[in-house]
């Protein structure tokens, strides 16, 4: 049995040529926002965010069913979140695929885009196009 790979993201720094990371989750956000506050950042496809620079700008998007949304643990977590530093993005209300009608869906695609050009201008100074 060969060694488990480590995290991508545990590279030497030099060789990060990463300048934003966006978090763009689904329905799973509600399970990997407890993980990501509680620093249980070990589980694949989540220790990348353990290792970001944290000079960078790191942004997240959740999106979830409304009564996930709506739960006070889910504001904690993400005031944890902006407390590290993080940027949200926040979700939206609208008709959802379980068909609840409210807040927890993804921002749209646009606005996302429109989110990193923001805060990549406001950080490196990168021309907004």
């Amino acid at each position: 049995m060969e060694p488990k790979a480590s995290c991508p993201a545990a590279a030497p720094l030099m060789e990060r040529k990463f300048h934003v990371l966006v978090g763009v989750t689904g329905s799973v956000a509600a399970l990997k926002l407890p993980l990501l506050v509680s620093k249980l950042l070990d589980i694949p496809g989540t220790c990348v965010i353990r290792a970001w620079d944290r000079s960078k700008p790191l942004l997240f998007c959740p999106a979830m069913n409304t009564a996930m949304w709506e739960h006070p643990i889910t504001a904690q977590q993400v005031d944890q979140l902006k407390a590290f530093g993080y940027v949200e993005i926040p979700c939206v209300a609208k008709k959802l695929v379980c068909g609840d009608e409210g807040l927890g869906a993804m921002a749209e695609v646009g606005t996302i885009m429109d989110k990193v050009k923001e805060v990549l201008f406001q950080h490196s100074g990168f021309q907004q196009s």
